[in-house]
């Protein structure tokens, strides 16, 4: 197992099995529908309510989320996940919101343009105006930290790229749960962990890739980050989970980003599935999860 040099990863006791048996069940109990509107209405139906102490305002371009003990400069932007095509505030503004309070920030939740009605480059295009909006707000480049999950994750990444190439200045930091860096589907857990895996498959991943697409070369980096020159990126926190397919997406974009020189911190949580944190209310791992990378990103911003 690799683990980060800043934290060891929990092992499992009795009880997070028997919760994550639990949650196995439940996750085994409905397929996944292939029309995408009704896909779009099963994933958010996952979702939990937001915590009532939560502030919950509209902005250009998406929410802002803030949680009762925010303090200081700090911003956080979100990018959810959902293979381009599916998640909303309601499928992910419960996790997202646990982040913030962690994170003791208020957390822009970006509502990007999704695929297939809004292909690439269109929610690479509504991260970076997210961001660019939050400079322009007066808020500086170290005091915003950036997160996102699965198809977020990556999209943050390339997200990244896009500011760097474009001579902005990038965030204090960026934290990443089970990030999608390679729409090609090269690496070796897609075939080592097919069996283990209970939420994605390797034909799924690329039903939601050629929708995003749309005909973009799967390396080109703003699409795959992991195919992307990786220097001159803030220290990135990648969490994932042990039986995931996309396992070998944060290991070899953590192994690129410390060979160009930067930060990457790996986590690999025993045990856990795909975006395990959207469980927080069922796993105990889930929750500790969600504080310990909000945390990290406090620590390394300036306006902590």
């Amino acid at each position: 197992m690799t683990t980060s040099a800043e934290y060891s990863v929990p092992s499992l006791s009795e009880s997070d099995r028997e919760e994550l048996d639990k949650l196995l069940a439940a996750l085994a109990a409905g397929d996944w529908p292939l029309d995408i509107d009704d896909a779009r209405v099963f994933y958010d139906a996952w979702g939990a309510p937001i915590a009532d102490d939560i502030v919950v305002e509209q902005r250009d371009g998406g929410h802002l989320l803030t949680p009762p003990n925010a303090e200081g400069t700090l911003t956080g932007l979100y990018l959810h996940g959902g293979g381009y095509a599916y998640g909303s505030l309601r499928s992910h503004g419960h996790m997202v919101s646990e982040i913030a309070r962690a994170a003791r920030c208020p957390m822009f939740f970006v509502d990007y343009r999704r695929a297939p009605e809004h292909p690439y480059p269109a929610a690479l295009d509504d991260a970076v105006a997210a961001y660019r909006s939050l400079l322009a707000d007066g808020v500086a480049a170290g005091d915003v930290v950036l997160a996102g999950d699965s198809a977020g994750g990556g999209l943050m990444l390339a997200m990244l790229l896009k500011l760097r190439d474009s001579g902005l200045p990038v965030p204090a930091a960026a934290a990443c749960v089970s990030p999608w860096t390679d729409l090609t589907g090269s690496g070796e857990s897609y075939h080592t962990l097919e069996h283990e895996d209970p939420m994605l498959s390797k034909p799924v991943v690329d039903l939601v890739s050629a929708s995003y697409l749309a005909g973009a070369p799967r390396t080109h980096p703003y699409v795959s980050p992991l195919f992307g020159e990786l220097a001159g990126l803030p220290p990135v926190l990648l969490q994932v989970g042990s039986r995931e397919i996309l396992r070998s997406d944060a290991e070899r974009f953590a192994a690129g980003l410390r060979r160009a020189g930067g930060t990457g911190v790996l986590e690999v949580w025993p045990g856990m599935v795909h975006v395990w944190h959207l469980h927080h209310s069922r796993l105990a791992k889930a929750r500790e999860a969600v504080s310990r990378l909000g945390g990290w990103l406090r620590d390394r911003a300036t306006g902590a």
